[in-house]
């Protein structure tokens, strides 16, 4: 019989055979020292619901009113003709473009117009689902019930004859409709699951398949070495959790990547080397879904051990995986890959990856260093990400190359323009976490919870100008005194002045780099909490082969060189960078004159620089 989780985070003594996480961060320079986990002892997390977060005014309500505007006013007939173009059905409405609308001009992989017909209507779905739940917008509801409908009419196996990437598209369909259901409440959407998974079964492998197993296949082209097989599970557990039926728990089993991946993750084999990243990350959140379902300690080993592997080829950003591939580590692929590629992290793709596997480790083992790689994402990668325009064009990739730009991809309508809304929606319920005692402070933005806790409804209002600065308050509204845990995570790079008041008076809460801060008290209304975290310069290197390719990062933040041209940098020079004025920008003074530097978010048209070779 499997063990309940609470008695395997109790043991722990099978996590203690994870993979060692290579603390870059925390060093001022250099690679940090590799540790072993710690035996997960800290209280398991929950999410909260949507609807309890409120973000205040800040970039990440903006990025989320920006996404949730323009997929709410996309055309319906325009986002259905796919399905009915290739189900034979009349289809009215003007064609999407891109990736989205059938076209004769697919060639793969010289001319990706009209890829994946479809593919991310699900995703759109459930970013308005999210976005209702988030917001209670009636219209936005509206829409999501309409569409549910307009799709079930269409819903038949014709649409995959021929579909190079059936497991791909359908797993977006899924999470459409399943977030469709448990979001904006659509009485019919498990039903249409059902059909559309029966409309897909067809054409599906009989397990799942990586991309090396796909070529091997015939396939008329490459594109259709290219399916997803092994990102199915996550969804299909959800689907059973959330009512649609047992044999969906039975075919997320049969998906999962044990043979080639799960395995050997397990046992602290890395196999991701020569992987797709964003969907084998994806993938580990399949693996936490068989631990929280069917009680699968290996699928959790093989997830955290997967996850650290991926942390350890992290750039300083926090992105990973350079023209979409995991690197073997110890080489010199990561530092070939800054010369010669653009494609330095699928942005909007890996960030959501990122931000959903950091979620259920984060649940799971209560560690909050997962939090400061969602830090590093956040402030360091999709903050920065150009906004969708309404013709579809979407940002891709970030680029670390040596003269990076930032640039729209050239296809309408890509993948990232799915996981964008979707990623958008989630900055709510990624903020905070709810444990057995309180609730953890996860990321620092300017946002408002709501819970009940105990007897005591709860309201707190948080104040932030992080990263620019590293001052935050927690302002509390109660209507009854109660006693409850305050966590706030303390990052590993927070240096010694960090420190914690309560109710303007210095607080004797333990503070450690790399843990929560606990303050346990009885709390009232009126008491105010202020967390000051202190941010020393540090320099992080590309990689431990590579220590004089240099990253200048102030606490989540990596310093981008604006137009450096030639002009050299030590050590000496990065570490003595000053603040321009109140501003975030900042000043290197080298032998050649003054560099700029500046956050992602803050790069727009210039030419820019992420490592220094020193």
């Amino acid at each position: 019989m499997a063990k309940s989780r609470r008695e395997f985070l109790k043991g722990g003594a099978a996590l203690a055979a994870s993979a060692v996480t290579m603390r870059r961060a925390r060093g001022l320079v250099g690679a940090g020292a590799a540790a072993p986990h710690p035996a997960a002892a800290a209280p398991e997390f929950k999410q909260f619901e949507y609807a309890d977060v409120q973000l205040l005014d800040g970039p990440m309500l903006d990025q989320f009113r920006q996404n949730h505007a323009l997929f709410l006013g996309l055309n319906e007939d325009s986002l259905l003709k796919p399905f009915r173009q290739l189900a034979g059905m009349p289809a009215p409405g003007e064609d999407m473009g891109g990736w989205y609308s059938p076209s004769s001009k697919f060639d793969p992989p010289k001319n990706m117009t009209g890829y994946v017909p479809g593919h991310t209507f699900g995703q759109y779905m459930s970013g308005l689902s999210r976005a209702y739940a988030v917001t209670g917008d009636k219209p936005t509801q509206q829409k999501v019930q309409r569409l549910v409908s307009g799709f079930a009419s269409t819903v038949t196996p014709k649409f995959y004859d021929g579909y190079c990437l059936p497991a791909y598209t359908f797993d977006k369909t899924n999470c459409g409709l399943i977030d469709a259901h448990q979001f904006a409440k659509d009485p019919t959407a498990l039903a249409v699951l059902n059909k559309a998974t029966d409309a897909v079964l067809p054409w599906l492998p009989e397990k799942a398949l990586d991309r090396r197993e796909m070529a091997a296949r015939p396939h008329p082209n490459v594109a259709y070495t290219w399916d997803e097989s092994y990102t199915l599970p996550e969804n299909f557990y959800l689907a059973y959790q959330r009512g649609a039926g047992a044999r969906f728990r039975q075919l997320a089993q049969r998906f999962l990547q044990d043979d080639t991946y799960f395995n050997a993750l397990a046992e602290n084999q890395n196999v991701l080397p020569g992987q797709h990243a964003y969907s084998h990350v994806n993938a580990f959140c399949s693996a936490m879904q068989c631990y929280l379902v069917d009680g699968s300690e290996k699928h959790l080993r093989a997830a955290r051990n997967g996850f650290d592997f991926v942390r350890e080829q992290s750039f300083a950003t926090g992105g990973w995986g350079p023209d979409e591939s995991f690197r073997h580590p110890g080489t010199d692929e990561i530092a070939n890959a800054l010369a010669k590629s653009h494609n330095s992290f699928e942005t909007p793709c890996g960030a959501y990856g990122h931000f959903k596997i950091a979620r259920y480790l984060m649940r799971v083992t209560g560690e909050s260093t997962y939090g400061d790689g969602m830090d590093a994402i956040l402030y360091n990668t999709i903050l920065g990400a150009r906004p969708i325009r309404p013709d579809g064009v979407s940002f891709y990739y970030a680029d670390y190359n040596r003269d990076a730009k930032k640039v729209d991809y050239e296809q309408k309508w890509p993948c990232c323009s799915g996981t964008f809304p979707q990623l958008t929606a989630d900055y709510g319920i990624s903020s905070y976490l709810r444990s057995q005692k309180g609730i953890a402070v996860n990321l620092y933005v300017p946002s408002k919870i709501t819970w009940r806790q105990g007897h005591a409804h709860v309201s707190m209002t948080q104040e932030t100008r992080y990263p620019d600065v590293g001052e935050t308050s927690l302002s509390l509204k109660m209507d009854r005194s109660e006693r409850f845990l305050l966590s706030l995570r303390v990052p590993e790079w927070s240096g010694p002045d960090t420190a914690v008041m309560v109710n303007g008076k210095k607080s004797d809460v333990k503070i450690e780099p790399g843990t929560w801060a606990e303050i346990d008290r009885t709390w009232k209304d009126g008491d105010r909490v202020e967390l000051s975290l202190d941010m020393p310069l540090r320099l992080v290197p590309l990689d431990g082969g590579h220590p004089n390719l240099i990253a200048l990062v102030r606490g989540p933040v990596a310093l981008f060189a604006i137009e450096p041209g030639e002009r050299k940098m030590t050590r000496e020079n990065l570490l003595a960078a000053e603040r321009v004025g109140t501003s975030a920008d900042w000043q290197v003074k080298t032998d050649q004159g003054m560099v700029s530097m500046k956050s992602y978010p803050a790069i727009t048209t210039e030419t820019y620089r992420l490592y220094q070779e020193v």
